[in-house]
This record gives structure tokens, C-alpha cells and sequence, in this order.
């Protein structure tokens, strides 16, 4: 018999999409994707000319589970310069991506019964890996804006709380939290004694005069108290290469690395290299690639918004954009009725042949979610079907 653990846990609906979008194209379909949380800017010239000669020199071995020494000074430099963090070597733990260094983070902090907050919309992974270990996550809906809502999150603070985890810019709806919401929310947990984890993967990617400010900068106490979380996927092109990091006090730093040589042992040791190159010299890139994705965003929102009958906020980072479609809902096409985000989605999908993330993953009912990580043209196709898709919805 399959166990508890697992047979609580629901399957990544973004990772399962993935599959049936994979075997449509293999079919010959002409699918749109508008569905991909990763750029579709190839990996830079330069960090797969450093795993080439990293791999040319048989760096090849196992090394220390916490990555090579270089790499976690590259990191301590790059959370220095770009977010006024100072950590040493050994407070830096680097995982198989960001996402086994979130999960490293939620069991480290985390006890069987302990509840963590989650504000939504939030990324479909964070209430799994609190399930995964036996805790209890808390969903708290933020404001209609998406911004964070401070005296929601304090009312749903317990005896039971153990960690609140932030994620800005925020998948799925590109939210920017603001540097007094962070404040409150550090207050808080220094008050009630809470971990933060930090989720800064799209960091990089903000537009306009936005800025991004790094949780655990703000006081001596809530660093003491915050796991940041980042990697390579998203600002520098390496969704495949699987290298992400966390920094965190030296006492849970030192629980992370022992957990993850149990796990993994140390990331990829090739492609370490490969990030070394990226934090060192990949910024110029990064900053062309973010040009294209704002004008990306500035053309789907204002095509979203001649949809009839949608809402969207504008996105200030990430990539994607969250229109409330909720107005669809009861219509049919036939005999199918559109009852949910689940069934809008696998409409458009099989019918239209474009594909969108359901809202109901990311705790966003009424919501669809549409990656520009895709081309002018094609993203203008996909929008294209949807138009066509809706208005042969009726009553």
C-alpha cells in the first residue's frame, strides 16, 4: 500500500501539463504555449563554454555536498552586491535547483503539526513540500492588488506556527511586494518567533522602477531568521542545468547540508561551474533578456484586456500574467459547461489547442495563468484562440 505521505500529495499540475503538451506535439498538433515558467532564451554562449571545459578537465567527482568552494564565494559575492547580505561560505548550501533547496528549507524549519503560511496565489509546489513533511500550510489570500495582506497573515499566526514563506516577484501573479509590507511581515516574525523562507527566483526579472528588496536585509533579526532562496533557472537561461542555493544562519545552513547528503550529495558538480560563470559574468545578458519580456508584458496585458468581460492586474515581475475569467464560468460549448479554471483550461487546450495554467494550482479560483515566455507572434496566436474560444462560449 502506497503510504499516507504520499497519497496526500496532489502531482504538479504545470509538470503534468508538460506531458500532454509533449505527446500533442508529438501528434503532429500545433500547440500555443502559453503555459512554460521558463525563458525561452537559449542558455548563454558563455556558461556552456565554461561546463564544456569544466567537463574537458574531468570535473567529474563527487565534492562537497554543499557545492565547491568557488561557487558558494561567487554566491556570497553576488547576495552582497545585490541585496546587502553578508554571508560566508559555509552559511551557503547549493541544491539540485531552487527547488530542492525550498524543500531543504521547509524541513528544516518545520515539525510534524507545525503550520506554515502561505500567502496566495502562490506557486503550486510550496503547499506539497509542507505536506511532504508532515506540516500543515495555511493559505492566506492577498489583497486584490496581490500585494501581501499584512493583518490577514497576523490573524492567522498560531501557537503552531513555525514559517511564513515569501515569494517576490511572485509566481503566478507577478506581484512586487513592497519594502513596508516586509517590514511587517519581519516584525512579525521576530515578534512571534517564525522562520521566513524567501523565495527571490525571479528576482532579476522586475520592470519598470520596481525594485526588489531582499527580506532579510532589513534587520540583524530577521536575518537570523530568514532562509533565502534563488537559483540559475530563471534570470540566467539554466531551467535544464538544475542549480539553485540557499542562505540561511549557520546553525540551520549546517542542518540543510546534513539533510541533503542523505538526499543527493551535492548538485551536478560540472554545472557548478557553469553557475560560477553566470554570477561572474552573465548580468549583461540577463538585462537584454528582461528589455524583451517587458515588452512582452506590456503586449499580452493589452491584449488580455480586450478580451471581453476579463480583468487582469498588470504584472510587475516575473513572467506571467493572472486574468480573472471567472465571468465564463456556467457557459457551455455543446454539452460541455465550463465549471472551474480545471475545465476552461483543458478547453482551451483541446478545442483551441492553447495552453494555459489553471488558477485552482496556484490557490487563484477564477484565474487562468499565461507565461510570456514565448514569442511576440506566438503569444499573439495564442491570445488569438482564446478570443475565439470564449466567444463560442454561451449560455
Amino acid at each position: 500500500m502506497i503510504s499516507k505521505i504520499v497519497g496526500n500529495i496532489t502531482p504538479s499540475a504545470t509538470c503534468e501539463l508538460e506531458g500532454i503538451i509533449g505527446s500533442m506535439k508529438k501528434d503532429g498538433i500545433d500547440v500555443v504555449a502559453l503555459n512554460i515558467g521558463e525563458p525561452d532564451f537559449k542558455t548563454p554562449e558563455a556558461i556552456c563554454t565554461a561546463c564544456k571545459k569544466a567537463l574537458d578537465e574531468r570535473k567529474t567527482t563527487y565534492v562537497a555536498t554543499a557545492g565547491v568552494p568557488e561557487l558558494r564565494q561567487a554566491i556570497c559575492h553576488k547576495l552582497l552586491c545585490d541585496n546587502g547580505l553578508s554571508y560566508t561560505t559555509d552559511q551557503i548550501c547549493v541544491s539540485t535547483g531552487a527547488k530542492q533547496a525550498l524543500f531543504n528549507a521547509v524541513m528544516a524549519v518545520t515539525n510534524p503539526g507545525d503550520e506554515v503560511i502561505i500567502p496566495t496565489p502562490g506557486w503550486v509546489s510550496y503547499v506539497e513540500m509542507v505536506k511532504l513533511v508532515g506540516g500543515i500550510p495555511v493559505c492566506v489570500p492577498c489583497r486584490s492588488d496581490f500585494q501581501l495582506d499584512i493583518e490577514a497573515i497576523i490573524a492567522a499566526v498560531t501557537d503552531k506556527t513555525a514559517a511564513i514563506i515569501i515569494n517576490s516577484p511572485n509566481n503566478p501573479t507577478g506581484a512586487v511586494y513592497g519594502l513596508e509590507s516586509l517590514k511587517r511581515v519581519a516584525e512579525l516574525a521576530v515578534e512571534k518567533d517564525l522562520y521566513v523562507i524567501a523565495d527571490d527566483i525571479y528576482e532579476k526579472l522586475i520592470y519598470g522602477e520596481k525594485q526588489h528588496y531582499s527580506i532579510a536585509a532589513i534587520s540583524p533579526e530577521i536575518y537570523e531568521r530568514t532562509i533565502v532562496i534563488n537559483g540559475m533557472s530563471k534570470a540566467y537561461r539554466m531551467t535544464g542545468w538544475r542549480i539553485g542555493y540557499s542562505a540561511s544562519p549557520k546553525s540551520i545552513a549546517a542542518g540543510i547540508n546534513g539533510m541533503q547528503g542523505h538526499m543527493t550529495s551535492n548538485s551536478t558538480t560540472f554545472v557548478q561551474w557553469s553557475a560560477i560563470e553566470a554570477l561572474r559574468n552573465g548580468e549583461a545578458e540577463v538585462k537584454q533578456m528582461v528589455e524583451e519580456f517587458s515588452k512582452r508584458r506590456d503586449y499580452a496585458y493589452e491584449r488580455i484586456l480586450q478580451l471581453p468581460h476579463v480583468q487582469c492586474t498588470k504584472p510587475d515581475g516575473a513572467f506571467y500574467l493572472l486574468p480573472d475569467l471567472s465571468w465564463y464560468y456556467g457557459k457551455k460549448v455543446g454539452d460541455k459547461v465550463i465549471r472551474d479554471s480545471f475545465d476552461l483550461s483543458e478547453y482551451l487546450l483541446s478545442e483551441y489547442h492553447v495552453a494555459v495554467i489553471p488558477g485552482d494550482a496556484f490557490m487563484a479560483p477564477g484565474t487562468i495563468r499565461i507565461a510570456y515566455t514565448n514569442s511576440m507572434a506566438e503569444i499573439g496566436r495564442g491570445i488569438d484562440r482564446i478570443a475565439t474560444a470564449l466567444a463560442a462560449l454561451s449560455d
